[in-house]
């Protein structure tokens, strides 16, 4: 036999070994699912975590807005920032009270409220540069609460398209609609 001919049959064999041969297969299958795998587990989550955490906003919110139903705060003369603080102090402790806005309009009836899709318009320094109105309105009244926070996403790179922000992040927007006691 030539060197040729030793060469092709010890590669024939070879060949012929491989597919039968079942070590490593467990690390190859592995390998093919774990990518996957772990990115499912990483979607599922961070969409936990948004939904928890919209909730809490939520809360937030509906607890707070109660303040302006019942006049309360609009005969202790509250302000936007105080309602602000109102806000973040009924919130969860993983907000940033600096990152939330707060939006409150009021009409005399439902059809004139402001109801469309908010927009937030960034700087280039990343700032927000929406001026956001205070209106508790009067008794009778129809007020929305609109709070804005912009949540930070982990796992942006591996493209989960949770990410509405252009920073990145992710807007959790919790309203409050409700018409204002005839408080005196």
């Amino acid at each position: 036999m030539d060197g040729q001919t030793e060469v092709a049959n010890y590669l024939r064999r070879f060949l012929g070994y491989f597919p039968s041969d079942p070590r490593g297969a467990t690390a190859v299958e592995f390998a093919l699912v774990s990518a996957p795998l772990i990115a499912v587990v990483l979607a599922m989550l961070q969409t936990s975590i948004i939904f928890f955490f919209d909730q809490a906003l939520q809360s937030a919110a509906q607890t707070s807005a109660r303040q302006l139903m019942t006049g309360a705060a609009q005969t202790s003369g509250m302000t936007q920032a105080q309602f602000k603080q109102l806000i973040c102090t009924n919130a969860s402790t993983a907000f940033n009270c600096n990152n939330m806005l707060v939006d409150v309009q009021s009409a005399s009836n439902f059809a004139a409220i402001n109801t469309s899709p908010i927009t937030v318009t960034y700087n280039n320094s990343g700032q927000v540069t929406n001026a956001w109105s205070y209106s508790p309105g009067n008794p009778g009244d129809i007020v929305i609460v609109r709070v804005m926070y912009d949540w930070p996403i982990f796992g942006q790179m591996l493209g989960l398209g949770l990410n509405n922000q252009p920073d990145g992040g992710h807007l959790l927007v919790a309203t409050a609609v409700y018409k204002n006691e005839p408080y005196q």
